[in-house]
């Protein structure tokens, strides 16, 4: 009996086998659905990659599949936010058998900021198949085109901009010293150079009437004053720092705690001019020209040379010596120190010391050809444009030659290649064009860079085309405008113009720096009158010292 009870359990078993077989075989089971791939993608009819710059501000992203999507995943696979995490609301339309996604925003974006349209693994085809990869698209939307200010007069626009900017020297100078602050944020922080080209703006300001010559008289006798009495000085030169306070050296790095011997040029520079403007026989304006005069005399220009070798050097301190070992050597903007070298009455340097040191016998020449404009010295596409404004916020390069150049075709050339490198845009930075260029130092996200041709990181600053005004006119002030009357909202603020801005990345600064601010005054001035030129070559010490260089010009 048991025996039979197993062999009708086992043919039992084998029934249920069998008719489990059949069915395997007749409805096998279905394999999972396949994965699906996106296949392109377009932003307003454009393919260009995953990147788009300059949309507008309801742009149309397309995106293709190679299945259909189910629509009812669509509003969960597909996700739309802006820079912040935000999610943006959207519509989508689906075209191609539902196989092309056609997204769009449903309100205006906002200008000239980033957004992101993702298709996520959420995204599922028609047959329940998931998205292989997902897939951002990154769009920035256009500056807004509309002018942010009333439209007045190039001459009043001119004005605005050095009235403005002047109050970076006068409202914001320190306190205790009237020198210049370094930039916005530096407290009791004054730069040596930014204060030469605070007093060239001070200049300035008493000839457009944004003060009285009585009060510019003021300032810069407190100026000169401090600098006499107070500032820490080396064998007669500056520091590149020192404390507004006190006068005693801020280190501009671990050995830079001594003479910055370019600064001092940078100053001299300016307080011959204001010695220069300041001509009166009054009691006060004498007194002013004579303190300047115990200043440049003091400064031993020809200690410099270290051991009388035919160069300068850029520092020198009194914890470490020589140890920075820079030689001042052409071409950048170090030109005026050699000038005023030569120029000092009591301790200039010879003309050897130019030609072997400065030019290195004619090794700084350049000579090639950029975008069809040649050009006479410094590096390759000639380098940030601070080089061609320094040196000539007082030397006035119109007719001024020498042995190795043509300083007018010099910096009239620098600045057209400058502004044809940015034309051409090789990089395809957003915004770059013939109203958005000028390269040269400044800040930029997170840093601070010489920004030229060869180091173009996206940031644009103000100061390299409006201080570039009398040597590019129109290519200047088509950038004028456009800084003012299109990004003026984001770029004009209580001391002019910030110091620089990426459009690219759309971001802003909110800096301002003495040594950006300083030339657009005085370079729209020398453009408007040649004031600054004209009271720089007026200097008798500064003739002589052009000569003795081997200089022409028609102001010798």
């Amino acid at each position: 009996m048991m025996k039979q009870k197993l062999i009708l359990l086992f043919l039992i078993v084998l029934i249920v086998g069998y008719s489990c077989g059949n069915g395997d075989e007749s409805n096998p089971p279905q394999p999972p659905p396949s994965s699906f791939n996106f296949t392109g993608l377009t932003v307003n009819g454009v393919n260009n990659g995953f990147s788009y710059m300059g949309v507008n501000t309801r742009p149309i992203v397309k995106l293709s599949f190679s299945k259909p999507i189910a629509q009812n995943t669509a509003t969960q696979g597909i996700l739309f936010k802006d820079a912040a995490g935000n999610d943006v609301p959207y519509t989508i339309a689906f075209e191609n058998s539902n196989s092309i996604l056609s997204i769009q925003p449903s309100m205006n974006l906002s200008y000239l900021t980033k957004y992101a349209v993702a298709a996520t693994k959420n995204l599922t085809a028609e047959d329940q198949g998931k998205l292989l990869t997902p897939v951002v698209v990154e769009l920035l939307t256009a500056y807004d085109s509309n002018d942010k200010f009333p439209a007045i007069t190039d001459d009043e626009l001119l004005t605005l901009v050095q009235k403005q900017t002047f109050k970076y020297f006068w409202d914001f100078a320190h306190p205790t010293s009237g020198l210049a602050r370094e930039r916005n944020t530096s407290g009791d922080l004054v730069t040596i150079g930014g204060s030469g080209f605070g007093a060239m703006s001070i200049v300035v300001g008493v000839q457009r009437n944004f003060i009285s010559r009585q009060e510019a008289l003021t300032r810069l006798t407190k100026m000169v004053d401090f600098l006499t009495t107070s500032g820490q000085k080396f064998h007669g030169a500056f520091p590149h720092w020192m404390n507004g306070n006190t006068g005693s050296v801020i280190p501009f790095s671990n050995k830079d705690d001594g003479a910055d011997l370019v600064e001092t040029s940078l100053l001299m520079q300016g307080l011959l001019v204001a010695r220069q403007y300041f001509d009166g026989n009054s009691v006060e304006e004498t007194a002013l020209r004579n303190k300047i005069n115990v200043l440049w005399n003091g400064v031993e220009w020809s200690w410099f040379r270290k051991n009388n070798e035919n160069v300068l050097y850029w520092h020198w301190s009194p914890n470490y010596g020589w140890d920075m070992n820079m030689k001042i050597k052409g071409w950048n903007e170090c030109l005026i120190t050699y000038v005023l070298a030569a120029s000092s009455p009591t301790y200039s340097v010879p003309k050897v010391a130019y030609d072997e040191g400065w030019a290195s016998n004619g090794s700084m020449k350049n000579g090639t050809s950029y975008y069809q404009i040649p050009l006479p010295l410094g590096p390759a596409y000639g380098g940030p444009l601070f080089f061609a404004h320094y040196s000539f916020l007082g030397l006035d390069p119109n007719g001024l030659k020498d042995a190795y150049a043509d300083y007018q075709t010099q910096v009239v050339n620098h600045t057209k290649i400058n502004y044809q490198y940015c034309v051409t845009n090789p990089l395809n930075n957003y915004g770059y064009g013939s109203s958005c260029w000028g390269l040269t130092a400044s800040d930029i996200p997170n840093g601070y860079t010489a920004s030229s041709p060869t180091n173009d990181v996206g940031v644009i600053a103000p100061t390299a085309a409006v201080s570039s005004l009398p040597y590019t006119p129109t290519e200047s002030m088509a950038a004028l405008h456009f800084f003012y009357y299109k990004l003026g909202d984001k770029l004009w603020g209580n001391y002019g113009f910030y110091d620089s801005f990426s459009l690219k990345q759309a971001w802003f600064s909110n800096s301002y720096l003495a040594i950006d601010q300083g030339p657009m005054i005085v370079m729209i001035e020398n453009y408007r009158s040649k004031l600054i030129w004209n009271l720089l070559m007026s200097c008798p010490e500064v003739k002589t010292g052009l000569v003795n260089l081997g200089f022409q010009s028609p102001k010798l």
